[in-house]
């Protein structure tokens, strides 16, 4: 808990039960836990780690935690001490398939009797209902069904998975924050509580809302690489350099582009008249490409770094890190040997995280019975 001496973050005072889950859950979690959530995680009695996402000291998604408790939720003394949890908590996330809470005798209906203001945020990628609610999947799979998957990638080549950027992350967790967020100042209003259907199909589609409207107007064709924003033109794209690594183009407004092509001594041929001229895209991409490839990355960076032209390096991880601007506003910290993200958003300027309450002090604060108080210490372990 904040010390008189720290600065108070925006969710401070607020109590968050994590269900152990994959991806977007406690990506959410993390989130919450940053702005100052006191956030705590439910999890199997042998615990959470998976395969592909170990605990580790540096895995930051497992980070900003209270505690975790293993509790074998088909007990009924464990379902029992979860509801009483639930009366002094305002947040709940779970990820599990439709239905599986409501099993367990811990869906809305129970949540929301014991504690009427409870904020219940629910994590799917299908959705709560529909034919594929009950399928496995993974965000590449929900991702396909939207459309998004199909439109990335180069013209004529496969699709190209996004990481788990656009999913789990974009249409899932931070749908699944703002979706929690919005339901707490409903509560603090005095609103009753209720329940969040946050589904990846549905946050990914409304993120292709501006794809949507320009695919109704006939702007957009319904393929990749043939668009204004996918490659498709010349001036929004990557391009190789002489060593090897790339520069990414993103000069879409005219004069955005006449600094680009004066910068690459190419304004005689090319310039914002003739920019919008689809039949000339591809001889204007052959003359991008030649006059990137005919210098290093590193001269491209020192031409265009005092340019306005929307041009800058593709950087790997660890020159990401380096990087001057990165480095200023402190965009990563150093813990040991391992390079992690700084915290996001920043509150009043702040770049730091928010101090994790004590688990004892945490649990002294119930104000549980004593049985329950003893049933918590034991399953419950420090992170």
């Amino acid at each position: 808990m904040p010390t008189s001496s720290q600065p108070r973050s925006p969710l401070t005072g607020v109590r968050v039960l994590e269900f152990e889950a994959l991806g977007p859950v406690p990506f959410a979690a993390m989130m919450l836990g940053q702005m100052g959530a006191e956030v705590v995680r439910i999890v199997r009695p042998k615990g959470h780690a998976t395969p592909f996402m170990p605990g580790s000291d540096c895995n930051e998604i497992d980070r900003h935690r209270v505690c975790e408790l293993a509790l074998d939720l088909k007990r009924e003394d464990a379902r029992a001490l979860v509801l009483a949890l639930l009366q002094r908590h305002d947040v709940l996330i779970e990820g599990y398939r439709p239905g599986v809470m409501e099993r367990l005798g811990l869906g809305p209906d129970p949540a929301l009797r014991v504690q009427p203001a409870l904020v219940y945020g629910r994590m799917t990628g299908w959705g709560q209902d529909g034919p594929l609610a009950q399928t496995a999947g993974h965000d590449i799979n929900y991702i396909g069904l939207t459309g998004a998957l199909h439109a990335i990638g180069r013209r004529g080549d496969s699709p190209v998975p996004p990481l788990s950027l656009i999913g789990d992350y974009g249409g899932g967790a931070m749908f699944l924050v703002a979706g929690v967020l919005a339901g707490l100042v409903s509560t603090r209003g005095g609103g009753r509580g209720t329940v969040i259907d946050a589904a990846i199909v549905d946050g990914v589609t409304l993120m292709l809302a501006s794809v949507w409207a320009r695919f109704a107007q006939g702007t957009w064709r319904d393929d990749r690489g043939c668009n204004m924003l996918d490659g498709g033109a010349p001036f929004y794209d990557t391009y190789r350099t002489r060593d090897g690594r790339y520069m990414a183009v993103g000069a879409l407004e005219p004069r955005f582009f006449d600094a680009l092509t004066h910068g690459l001594g190419l304004h005689g041929q090319w310039h914002a008249g003739n920019q919008m001229d689809r039949a000339g895209w591809p001889s204007m991409r052959g003359a991008l490409a030649a006059a990137f490839g005919s210098e290093t990355q590193n001269h491209w960076q020192k031409v265009f770094e005092s340019v306005d032209a929307c041009v800058s390096p593709v950087l790997s991880l660890a020159e990401a890190a380096s990087h001057p601007h990165n480095i200023s506003r402190g965009v990563h910290r150093r813990e040991g040997e391992a390079t992690l993200p700084s915290v996001a958003p920043r509150f009043g300027g702040s770049v730091h995280a928010t101090s994790r309450a004590d688990a004892d002090e945490w649990l002294r604060s119930l104000q549980l019975p004593a049985a329950q108080t003893d049933q918590l210490a034991t399953c419950m372990r420090r992170m």
